[in-house]
């Protein structure tokens, strides 16, 4: 059997979403088959990110303010959600290894529980003030006249999202990226189909309305495989019983996980927020173009970081300790061959890529020059990932979330603004702030990955 014809055996595997046992066998083929669905996951949504920015746009700059502002504030909602599922996939995942199917259905439930009561407060408050949510979030009066309504649906909607990201958390740590992976495609081509025309019917409204109808359907198909299909995770009405020991262990491993993505992307905020006064117009959009750019090529990066989660949880279950640190340093391994190849795309066609997007050479210069120093530490950013992911699918949540208030708080932002106004590098110093953020970042979190204590924490 040929290399080509293996590798698309593989990858038909990985999508027919079998029961597997990632305790036992080749640890690279299972990253594989956990990584390639994840992978293919995440890229639908960022492509229905960009279809939907497009059509948004053609409403004009109120359409695209209110959408970006009502984004702004969602963060807290997403925070949440993904703290959830990650504690979530961390127990779940941890039942899994111990050949405790029940246990882990019952967990995934009384994660489901939290959900429900956390998201029913957040869809409440949104809903009634979102309004005032525009306005704190320094919208103006024209913005918040036009734009309410589209805040108001989406803050109404958003026991979706903590579904949508819980369940595929549960789906994950159960080994079934497959269907995790099915359920946000169901959820992204509804939003792509549906998109221009409800936008051309109901105007700022109608993508709202959109998005809360792809996110509800997708939320569907996997509420039914979880109580009807006959999947490796199937809840019955048992698990939904109040069972407090459980809510609290799932409590204590998602708060630090949402504290963990709050400080970063707080941070990330503020760093635009120095590179446009530093650098100007030009600058900012040069590195908003760069971070686009970013964001898409490190998606197999999050996949296989994910990966690294399941492995480390279900491993620690089933008592293979050692399997569960070889499968980090494999994984670890792929992600930073994977990112040395963006590296070399970025530093050397960086200019070919930011041109595809701008045709300003101000922009275009600001664009080459942020994704050659963001590029610069790209096999930083993959170890990085891994080793983080690592410690959250093994239950301690709350190394990196210390990690980055340390990292991105104490250092970058101070380095930042001291590279750019002290020593008067401008948006270059800020943006060079970043990789050495990064780096720092990954050589942390090895060291304690490295140190062991994740192998004893109890989930």
């Amino acid at each position: 059997m040929s290399l080509f014809t293996r590798i698309l055996a593989l990858i038909r595997k990985s999508l027919q979403g079998e029961q597997m046992d990632f305790t036992q066998g080749k640890i690279s083929t299972a990253v594989f088959l956990l990584a390639i669905p994840m992978i293919l996951e995440l890229s639908l949504e960022s492509v229905f990110a960009l279809v939907d920015i497009f059509f948004v746009s053609k409403l004009g700059q109120n359409a695209i303010a209110t959408v970006g502002l009502t984004e702004a504030a969602l963060t807290i909602v997403y925070s949440i959600a993904i703290g959830l599922s990650t504690a979530a996939t961390a127990i779940v995942a941890r039942r899994i290894g111990e050949k405790n199917k029940d246990a882990a259905a019952h967990a995934g439930a009384q994660s489901l529980i939290i959900a429900l009561v956390i998201s029913l407060v957040t869809s409440l408050l949104g809903f009634v003030f979102a309004g005032e949510i525009l306005t704190l979030m320094g919208a103006s009066k024209d913005v918040v006249a036009d734009g309410a309504i589209f805040t108001r649906i989406m803050m109404g909607g958003s026991l979706a999202i903590f579904l949508l990201f819980l369940i595929n958390g549960i789906f994950r740590g159960a080994g079934d990226a497959a269907m995790a992976m099915k359920s946000l495609w169901i959820a992204s081509i509804i939003n792509i189909i549906l998109c221009p025309v409800f936008i051309h019917y109901f105007g700022l409204k109608g993508a709202a309305i959109t998005t809360v109808i792809g996110r509800s359907t997708g939320v569907i198909y996997q509420c039914y495989h979880l109580f009807k299909g006959s999947g490796i995770i199937k809840f019955k009405a048992v698990h939904l019983n109040i069972d407090l020991p459980i809510l609290k262990s799932i409590l204590k491993i998602g708060w630090p996980a949402t504290l963990q993505f709050i400080i970063a992307s707080g941070s990330w905020i503020v760093m635009a927020k120095i590179v446009a006064e530093t650098g100007g117009t030009a600058a900012s959009a040069g590195y908003q173009i760069a971070i686009r750019n970013v964001v898409f090529f490190i998606l197999p990066a999050w996949g296989l970081s994910n990966a690294a989660a399941t492995l480390v949880g279900q491993n620690l279950g089933a008592k293979q300790i050692e399997r569960a640190s070889e499968s980090v340093m494999i994984t670890a391994k792929y992600n930073a061959i994977f990112m040395g190849f963006v590296m070399l795309l970025f530093l050397f066609l960086s200019y070919p890529i930011i041109r595809i997007f701008t045709s300003d050479e101000a922009v275009i210069k600001y664009g080459v020059l942020s994704l050659q120093i963001f590029g610069s530490g790209f096999i930083f950013y993959g170890v990085a990932m891994v080793m983080t992911q690592a410690l959250n699918g093994a239950g301690d949540t709350r190394t990196p979330t210390m990690i980055n208030f340390i990292c991105f708080w104490l250092f970058q932002i101070p380095l930042a603004y001291f590279l750019a106004k002290e020593l008067d590098w401008k948006s270059t110093g800020a943006i060079i702030s970043i990789p050495v953020t990064e780096t720092m970042i990954a050589l942390i979190s090895w060291y304690y990955f490295r140190l062991g204590k994740w192998k004893k924490v109890l989930v």
